[in-house]
């Protein structure tokens, strides 16, 4: 979105300071002219006879041709040598003057104050005052050169001094206003780029921001929109014609036009969610006018899944400190059921038939126990404690303490893979605590209806030949816009769900190097791909 603010750089800078040099050698080039008019002209009886008549005429000339030449080279060069090669001509051609012209001398001395004081605008304070020194030393040299020289001396030598005091006040005081122009034009352009900077760093943050922003004109065209708006919008909509070529904003999003529309006529929001096209996700809609009185209004599109997410960080964050205190507090039961089971299995009264459920108990105990570490690691941020593990020996053990652990009645649960060794490193409680979670959503879900279910874990390479575990069952599958929301916590399908067992799966895996993905199954049923890393994986800590 344009700023509309514009820096002041040093280049127009440089081009003030010039405009105001032309004028300065302009006025030198009329300077040298009226003095050949009046040595050349009809009226060159006003200046009276002059000292060296040929002296007089060659001078004028000259000094005519270096202004000239002054006046044509003016904008190439470096500034200040252009001003102190023009000063420099002046006081050199303007004190010969005096001399070869006294009738003309008071004129002259007056028009060189005008030099003087353009100098020391144009200079810096040292050389400016340097440059009326040069003069009164000049005007000065002058009267004592025709002193000496024994000419007739129609002045005093109070007037020398009285121009050597006007020219050292006229350039004290246009230094002093020349530093003051130049501090000016510095801090001018610090707060042009200053504003410039801002207006960048504004335009940037309203280009990136996730809020979408639309700038609307009375007629209904887009005139300005950031990169979120395009995004919110698509590719819908289409322009006005060659002559704006603006997007249309009825076109490009009807519903949006005509909300937009109420609220200029009624003043009252709609600000519920609405979708721009079928496949962008929903935005709220909040209209504002530019300025009090224009026709042009600012529509802020805000993105309700950013603003879920959120929630639903917030959300889990108080999960993560409430599921941490939960687990101290499940602990200290935990440990006394352990501890029960322990002395029921020492005792000698207990039926040997008994004995097998008393092993399922403390079994379930350890891993329940195993569960709570997790929940902790997961809440304090711990890392993975990986291990070498043989991939196809563990998923057996897990289908057999499974099927042990979960009457599974007419349901089928087997485990496949290679006949050799598939190695990994990974954590073995969070892997067991994650196709827990996979089998037990296949049993549960992955049948079709009025039949058994029938889950398979099988472990093979991928085609990197990474260790894989797919979780597949034969139900009816998982549609895509259920697919896409999967593993968001607390999204669930189920009524008795709590939509954070595959949200939990997933972070588990993400800890230990893997990931956790649902893959479409073309013949039907669905399936659950972890993918592993290989045994020479290092763990990060």
């Amino acid at each position: 979105m344009p700023s509309g603010l514009a820096p002041s750089s040093p280049a127009d800078a440089d081009l003030a300071l010039r405009r105001e040099l032309y004028f300065f050698t302009l006025y030198r080039l009329l300077e040298a002219a009226l003095l050949v008019f009046f040595l050349f002209g009809p009226v060159e009886n006003l200046i009276g006879t002059p000292r060296h008549d040929l002296f007089a005429r060659s001078l004028a000339l000259a000094y005519l041709f270096i202004a000239g030449l002054l006046f044509l080279f003016n904008g190439r060069g470096e500034l200040r040598a252009q001003v102190f090669s023009g000063i420099a001509s002046d006081l050199f051609f303007g004190i010969l003057a005096i001399h070869a012209l006294p009738g003309a001398g008071t004129g002259i001395a007056l028009m060189l104050m005008f030099n003087v004081g353009a100098a020391a605008l144009l200079l810096r304070a040292r050389y400016g005052i340097g440059a009326a020194v040069l003069a009164c030393a000049g005007l000065i040299g002058e009267w004592v050169w025709n002193w000496i020289g024994g000419e007739s001396l129609s002045r005093t030598i109070a007037e020398p001094i009285m121009f050597a005091l006007a020219y050292l006040s006229i350039a004290l005081l246009t230094s002093a206003l020349g530093r003051q122009m130049r501090e000016s034009q510095e801090l001018a352009e610090r707060r042009g780029a200053e504003a410039a900077n801002y207006a960048e760093v504004n335009e940037l943050i309203i280009r990136r921001m996730r809020t979408g922003v639309l700038l609307v004109d009375g007629e209904g065209r887009l005139r300005l929109a950031n990169e979120a708006a395009m995004l919110l919008l698509g590719d819908s909509g289409e322009y006005d014609g060659p002559r704006h070529g603006h997007r249309v904003l009825a076109l490009a999003a009807p519903e949006l036009a005509r909300r937009l529309s109420r609220w200029r006529t009624e003043g009252r929001p709609d600000e519920s969610p609405m979708q721009l096209a079928p496949d962008l996700p929903e935005v709220v809609p909040r209209f504002t006018r530019l300025l009090a009185g224009s026709d042009q209004t600012l529509i802020f599109l805000d993105d309700t899944s950013l603003v879920s997410r959120h929630a639903e960080s917030i959300t889990l964050a108080a999960l993560g400190r409430f599921s941490a205190s939960l687990a101290h507090e499940i602990r200290n039961p935990l440990a006394a059921i352990n501890y029960a089971v322990q002395l029921l299995e020492e005792s000698r009264d207990i039926a040997v038939s008994d004995r097998r459920l008393l092993e399922i108990v403390r079994q379930q105990g350890v891993r329940m126990n195993g569960i709570v570490e997790n929940v902790l690691g997961m809440a304090r941020r711990e890392p993975a404690k990986p291990e070498h593990v043989e991939l196809m020996g563990f998923v057996r053990q897990f289908v057999d303490e499974y099927r042990a652990s979960h009457p599974i009645e007419q349901d089928t649960l087997r485990a496949t893979g290679p006949e050799h060794r598939v190695e990994t490193m990974v954590d073995p409680r969070q892997l067991h605590q994650a196709l827990t979670v996979l089998v037990h959503n296949a049993l549960t879900y992955g049948r079709m209806p009025g039949q058994p279910a029938r889950v398979t874990v099988n472990v093979y390479f991928d085609d990197v030949g990474l260790p894989a575990i797919d979780v597949l069952d034969r139900g009816p599958g998982i549609p895509d816009s259920v697919a896409e929301r999967l593993f968001r916590p607390f999204f669930t399908t189920s009524s008795h769900g709590t939509g954070l067992g595959l949200y939990i799966a997933r972070e588990l895996c993400r800890a230990n190097q893997a990931s956790l993905d649902y893959v479409p199954v073309p013949g039907g049923g669905g399936c659950f791909r972890i993918r592993l890393a290989g045994s020479s994986a290092l763990p990060t800590r």
